[in-house]
């Protein structure tokens, strides 16, 4: 584990690694080859997550990191969950990170997130899944006239920003109890609610990331925000 918040950039020997590893996705092969996850991935990504998260501190007061590396932090843990799961492959090609705001398990939080791999790079700010409890406080302040009207404010204004995606939009119909001529009806069909943004990947290997990314963040935070104060007010 590392408590340094200097970011120096991904080395493309990790980069590199997470490559072959797609080619290679079996646990003899990790084995061997473990070492370069772990100087070359898993530690720069605790660098990220510290450099990142302290700079986050600006506009998300009471944002949250940890870098135990064991997958109870921040960095998420390159070993999948195959239990339910056709495909068979024991490990991520990716690396991915966290920072949470919320009282909840980390993930059920609204957050900031990050991840880079054989796909290419990513960032969003939000939640991609609501937890039972928040769904309907969520329905309930886009229906209302105040906060809805916010929120409808805030995702026009995240979206004049850049080239962020809205998304979370999952049921086909308005839920029950709801007008389905709305004016935001499009919003109550969510289950979830993030902005992302694509990342250039030569950006990885800069410790400009950071910047690129933190700005990336700045201009997402409104939804990310408005989720904490939907969150806070407890429905």
């Amino acid at each position: 584990m590392t408590k340094n918040k200097t970011f120096n950039g991904f080395p493309k020997k990790g980069i590199r690694f997470l490559l072959d590893l797609a080619e290679n996705n079996n646990k003899a092969w990790f084995e061997k080859n473990k070492h370069i996850y772990s100087a070359d991935v898993q530690q720069p990504a605790l660098a990220l997550v510290a450099a990142l998260g302290e700079r986050l501190k600006e506009i998300a007061p009471g944002i949250e990191y940890d870098l135990r590396a064991n997958g109870a932090g921040s960095l998420m843990r390159i070993y999948r969950d195959t239990r339910f799961s056709p495909d068979k492959t024991p490990y991520k090609t990716n690396v991915a990170m966290i920072w949470w705001q919320g009282n909840r398990k980390k993930m059920e939080n609204p957050s900031f997130g990050f991840q880079a791999g054989t796909a290419g790079a990513g960032l969003y700010a939000g939640q991609f899944t609501f937890p039972k409890e928040m769904l309907t406080p969520y329905r309930n302040a886009v229906a209302d006239d105040k906060m809805g009207k916010e929120l409808a404010k805030i995702i026009a204004i995240v979206q004049s920003a850049g080239d962020y995606e809205i998304n979370g939009e999952y049921y086909k119909k308005v839920p029950r109890g709801f007008d389905a001529d709305h004016p935001r009806a499009h919003l109550l069909r969510y289950n979830g609610l993030h902005a992302s943004a694509q990342v250039d990947p030569d950006a990885l290997f800069r410790p400009e990331l950071v910047d690129i990314l933190f700005e990336h963040c700045r201009n997402m935070a409104p939804i990310q925000q408005w989720l904490v104060r939907l969150d806070q007010r407890g429905g």
